[in-house]
This record gives structure tokens, C-alpha cells and sequence, in this order.
């Protein structure tokens, strides 16, 4: 099974960016656990802080992999370009999300993406993360 991991803008500053909201830890040492508590599945990551490559990542893969987890970032909130991306592609897309979306700022209770995906998963800090591949899992199964 090969399941791809995108992340979305200012993820790549996990572990420095705002610790109280999204925790102290960076998503590379994250992903290392992740792997290997799947090791039967392999578990490729991408991140862009650019729109258009997170498109391009999603056309790349969305016919041959068995699942995408995305975490579009604030692009969740804005960008339906990402949608018509997902509802493109036949590979199941589960957006995740760190925080609970819902308990912060009104601009983001609302997704763009959320309808195009199989699923939602969010505030359950890196473990939405997992959440979001077991959810594939058991697509599969």
C-alpha cells in the first residue's frame, strides 16, 4: 500500500511556529514514527508552501496511490483549486488538520477542500496524522 502525506503551507515550521497551538515537535521526526509503526505501508511526504505544487503533487500521484493525507494548511480555507485537484483524481484524499479548526478563528471553521475528501480528522495534534492512515486503511480493507 502507498499512501502519500502533502502538507500545505507553513508546515514546515513545525516544532518553531507557534508550539502552543501545533506543538514542539517537527514533522520529519514525527514521520520517522509514523513509518515505522506502518511498516508495511509505505508512507511518502511532500510539502510545498506553493498552491500550484501541492496541485501538481496531487495529479502526480492521484491515480497510483492508494490514499493522499492532506493538511492544505490555510490553503483549506481559500483554495478551490485544491478541490477541483482532489475530485480529479481517484485516490482517496483525508484532510487532517493539528489543530481543532473548530475552536480557533472563524476563518477557519469553513473548508474549501473538506467536501471533495473522504474524511476529516482534526485536533488531534501529529496523531491526526495516523488517524488519517489508519482511516485509509480500513478504506482499503
Amino acid at each position: 500500500m502507498r499512501i502519500q502525506i502533502i502538507n500545505g503551507p507553513n508546515i514546515n515550521l513545525l516544532g518553531k511556529r507557534e508550539p502552543g497551538i501545533y506543538g514542539a515537535r517537527g514533522f520529519e521526526d514525527y514521520l520517522e514514527e509514523l513509518r515505522a509503526a506502518y511498516p508495511d505501508v509505505q508512507l511518502d511526504y511532500y510539502q510545498s508552501n506553493v498552491e500550484g505544487f501541492m496541485i501538481d503533487k496531487i495529479h502526480e500521484v492521484g491515480f497510483s496511490y492508494d490514499g493522499i493525507v492532506l493538511n492544505a494548511g490555510a490553503y483549506t480555507h481559500t483554495s478551490i483549486a485544491l478541490q477541483d485537484a482532489i475530485r480529479a483524481v481517484k485516490t482517496p484524499v483525508i484532510e487532517v488538520h493539528i489543530s481543532n479548526v473548530h475552536q480557533r478563528e472563524e476563518f477557519r471553521h469553513k473548508s474549501m477542500i473538506s467536501c471533495a475528501c473522504v474524511g476529516v480528522i482534526c485536533g488531534f495534534g501529529l496523531d491526526s496524522y495516523r488517524l488519517g492512515v489508519e482511516a485509509l486503511l480500513k478504506r482499503v480493507k
